[in-house]
């Protein structure tokens, strides 16, 4: 029998809490006990990980329906490693920021331990099948914690998010289906290991309509243009610590699954449709970027503004290349923190001023100058400002992305050559690049609207950021800063990743 992975263990501990606060332990305390031990657990594991080592570690395998090649597998690699320390860290700050109605805080602390439980089962799975079921199961506490506990159109946006992302899943389910059976009869598994070396021998074969369920089903959990419509008013509605969560690590789900599935397995086919993804890239940075502008609400702005950083991923993801897909990897991580910390502050903001309206506030840096830095730090980071992970992140995407495919190139005359100078991916890069300045646009007016200006007297008396929250927003703002001035640390760690099956 196989032995037991220690990050078998980062699963059971918010099941356990989930089920103590259930039969009365208190909420808050059991949450942020499990939180907090999760993340040294597995930073404890990260000194016993060795990046330099082919394939996943930490691995067990125990049967579940052999007859299908479904098994219990779990296993990380250097990419993982990093999805599984987003999860640990936003679900740690996520516990430490929420403010649940007194009588229901039993069952909002439930919920966002069993998103935790969810997301690090998937993002330790070495089986498709088990890493598909475990995003399911993060899904379900997520609609609970928008439609009962969320504000505005809550039920509206609850219901909207779970057509949306059933049918992605939907779609996603038929994906997987359709890899399984690709494989060699007699030969099939669900194990990612064994899919990958099928692919490289070639005994699955490179099927575009396979890999388009794939890329809608995920995409579509991503907020894929033009299915994306869902994610902002989600994210608006949801309380503070289900934003967190879902913009900030589960909604990495699906880039995450096409880095590690279609990347190895259908790169003929990705090369092949590259110019329908890169039209959707285009709509999800500049289409998506412009309405980001148009937003009058915090919320809503930061819901856009999650969208429309999805592209830069996807561009990663379309390049490639080792470079662009690391890039990608790293922006899973850079944007997961920034998203976490920025819904984070717009939670504090909403539960001191009541209002997320620019037109209501203004100036409140003068009462809240903590409050006020923290969001200038994320504002920052979110327009990938040097010092902060996402500026390496987003730097090898557009390095990469520019020297990715210039397969179009390819078999034109020289004369059509010297006329189309770029091709079709380096120009989404350019147009991705201009999406900085967006960004810029969006994130600064949101500053100087909040924070900036004469401090109306209703806000004078504001109470400023302190106790947990201040240090779950330190927690994140460290980690970008750290990673931001030592990037190679987690380059180092992903790049074997990629490179290795």
């Amino acid at each position: 029998m196989s032995t037991v992975s220690p990050l078998l263990f980062l699963i059971l501990i918010p099941l356990v809490a989930a089920v103590l606060v259930m039969l009365g332990g208190k909420s808050r305390t059991v949450s942020l006990f499990a939180s907090a031990s999760n993340l040294i657990l597995l930073l404890v594991l990260a000194t016993k990980f060795r990046p330099s080592e082919a394939g996943f570690q930490f691995v067990s395998s125990f049967p579940v329906v052999p007859q299908l090649g479904i098994n219990f597998i779990l296993g990380a690699d250097g990419l993982s490693f990093v999805m599984l320390f987003l999860s640990t860290a936003v679900t740690l700050a996520a516990v430490a920021v929420a403010r649940p109605p007194v009588e229901n805080d039993r069952w909002f602390y439930i919920s966002l331990l069993m998103i935790s439980a969810g997301v690090i089962g998937a993002f330790a799975s070495v089986d498709v099948f088990l890493f598909y079921m475990f995003h399911e199961l993060a899904l379900i506490p997520t609609f609970l914690l928008i439609g009962i506990w969320g504000s505005g159109d809550r039920q509206a946006a609850a219901w909207k998010a779970t057509i949306y992302l059933a049918t992605g899943s939907f779609v996603l389910l038929l994906g997987l289906i359709g890899l399984y059976l690709l494989q060699p009869l007699g030969d099939r598994s669900f194990d990612l290991r064994h899919i990958i070396q099928l692919a490289e021998t070639g005994l699955i074969p490179d099927n575009p309509i396979v890999y388009l369920l794939l890329l809608f089903g995920f995409g579509t959990l991503v907020s894929l243009f033009p299915f994306h419509t869902w994610a902002p008013q989600a994210y608006a509605s949801a309380p503070a610590p289900a934003a967190m969560l879902h913009a900030g690590v589960l909604k990495k789900f699906g880039l995450y699954g096409l880095i590690r599935i279609c990347a190895p397995v259908f790169p003929e086919s990705i090369q092949a449709l590259l110019p329908l993804l890169l039209v959707l890239i285009v709509g999800n940075i500049l289409y998506v970027g412009y309405v980001t502008i148009a937003q009058r609400k915090l919320d809503t702005m930061l819901g856009y503004s999650s969208v429309m950083h999805m592209g830069y991923i996807f561009l990663g993801f379309a390049a490639l290349n080792v470079v662009s897909l690391t890039g990608a990897s790293l922006m899973l991580l850079s944007h997961g923190l920034t998203v976490a910390l920025l819904f984070a502050l717009c939670g504090e903001i909403r539960e001191r001023t009541g209002t997320l309206e620019f037109s209501e506030l203004g100036g409140i840096a003068r009462a809240t100058p903590r409050l006020g830095l923290a969001f200038g730090f994320a504002a920052m980071a979110s327009v990938g400002l040097p010092g902060f992970i996402g500026f390496a992140s987003e730097l090898m995407v557009f390095f990469g992305a520019f020297v990715g495919q210039p397969t179009e190139m390819r078999g034109q005359t020289a004369a059509a050559a010297e006329v189309f100078r770029f091709n079709s991916i380096q120009i989404v890069t350019i147009c991705a690049v201009w999406g900085i300045v967006i960004s810029a646009i969006y994130m600064l007016r949101a500053y100087r609207k909040i924070f900036m200006g004469p401090l109306p007297e209703r806000w004078s008396r504001l109470p400023d950021l302190a106790g947990l929250p201040r240090v779950a927003v330190v927690l994140l703002i460290g980690v970008m800063l750290f990673y931001g001035f030592f990037p190679q640390l987690l380059v180092n760690l992903v790049t074997p990743a990629l490179l290795q099956p």
